[in-house]
């Protein structure tokens, strides 16, 4: 029996339909639905990098690490949210999310099913929301309304190498916090990369949305299949790319899939390009990391930068080859060489030779002037 998914958190529009259970026919039906396998390029990208050895922290509602495409994907972080489990609305938003981070699909060779865009990363859930339609969500704030915070600093703290919020909205979300900026530069300090959805009211107030909009954090707005901004996807400066977030396939909490637009689905899956970056290339800062996604864009804007699209349309092979580019290898001083000869503190290394022997040279020449010096004085005496 099909049902109507409800919306769910702040920056994910569902407006699909799923069947609970997962079958042959929805996981085939899922993968043949995930368009933005080929807009990211994520089959050549795969050839260099599928996130092995990455932890994605997802911040969100709760994974459910038992649905099929994320077996063994998924570790359970702590629920910040100081709120009671609903059986019914328990980690929708979240499970969607990773999923498109890192799910791996499922049946013959995973070919059916939700596959990520860094199928190989484990994921770190910690919760720090409840799902919209959770009665929970109105009668309750966050404990202590810090949950996010704390949820950054405890991603920092337990290995994260990619933190994805698909989040906004909540408390002090058009303002921001100072506890949240403050946990969000003590992540990028521990090496973490932060993403970001960027909103989804740009069709009317656009306010500005947090945490997208602290410094640092990689904003992520949201492209149709065209690669057209989508009507929802806010604009603000502080957007950085844009990817694939209307029609998104994702699996649901309930172990079935579902269809939605929003934001959300951008930013986790720029967070996966970012996990692929990373293990390709772990010795990257997370601004290099930023950089290579900003520089590995399509349709980039003509002016370079545009509050709609940012630097352009993410696409993870072109952002692999710009973290080629940014991973210079830190030069290497020359190995010491065969010794030559004797000299009066022992042997001098080749390498030394040429610098040696011009110091000889201009001692020598320096005596010599000398000598001539004097013997013009001598005959200048007589």
């Amino acid at each position: 029996m099909k049902r109507l998914i409800l919306p769910v958190l702040f920056c994910g529009l569902v407006v699909g339909i799923a069947a609970p259970g997962v079958s042959d026919d929805m996981g085939e039906a899922a993968r043949a639905g995930q368009w933005q396998l080929s807009a990211l390029r994520l089959p050549e990208a795969w050839q260099s990098s599928r996130g092995a050895g990455v932890v994605v922290a997802v911040l969100d509602t709760g994974v459910n690490g038992r649905h099929p495409d994320l077996a063994g994907a998924v570790v359970q972080g702590p629920d910040l949210t100081g709120a009671a489990r609903s059986p019914a609305l328990w980690g929708q938003h979240g499970t969607a999310m990773a999923s498109l981070i890192a799910g791996r699909g499922h049946g013959d060779g995973n070919r059916r099913g939700v596959v990520g865009v860094a199928p190989a990363a484990e994921v770190l859930s910690i919760r720090v929301t409840l799902d919209n339609g959770d009665p929970l969500r109105d009668k309750r704030r966050p404990s202590g309304g810090d949950a996010l915070a704390k949820g950054i600093r405890y991603a920092a703290d337990h290995g994260a190498d990619v933190i994805s919020m698909s989040l906004g909205g909540g408390d002090g979300a058009w303002e921001g916090s100072a506890p949240e900026e403050e946990a969000v530069q003590y992540a990028i300090g521990k090496g973490a990369v932060l993403v970001a959805s960027s909103g989804n009211d740009g069709d009317s107030a656009n306010r500005k949305n947090f945490p997208a909009a602290y410094p640092g954090v990689i904003a992520v707005g949201a492209v149709d299949r065209r690669l057209k901004v989508a009507a929802f996807s806010n604009r603000q400066d502080y957007v950085s790319v844009v990817a694939p977030g209307t029609e998104i396939v994702t699996a649901d909490g309930d172990d079935s899939y579902v269809v939605g637009d929003g934001t959300s689905s951008a930013a986790a899956m720029v967070a996966g390009i970012a996990a692929l970056i990373r293990a390709a290339h772990p010795r990257l800062s997370p601004y290099h990391v930023r950089l290579a996604i900003e520089q590995g864009t399509r349709k980039r804007p003509a002016d370079g930068y545009s509050r709609a699209y940012g630097h352009g349309v993410a696409n993870a092979l072109l952002a692999l080859r710009a973290a080629d580019r940014l991973d210079l290898p830190t030069p290497v001083p020359p190995r010491p060489g065969a010794y030559f000869g004797e000299g009066p503190l022992g042997p001098i290394p080749v390498s030394r030779a040429p610098v040696v022997g011009g110091m000889l040279t201009l001692v020598a020449a320096m005596a010599a002037r000398v000598i001539v010096t004097s013997r013009r004085r001598r005959r200048d005496s007589t």
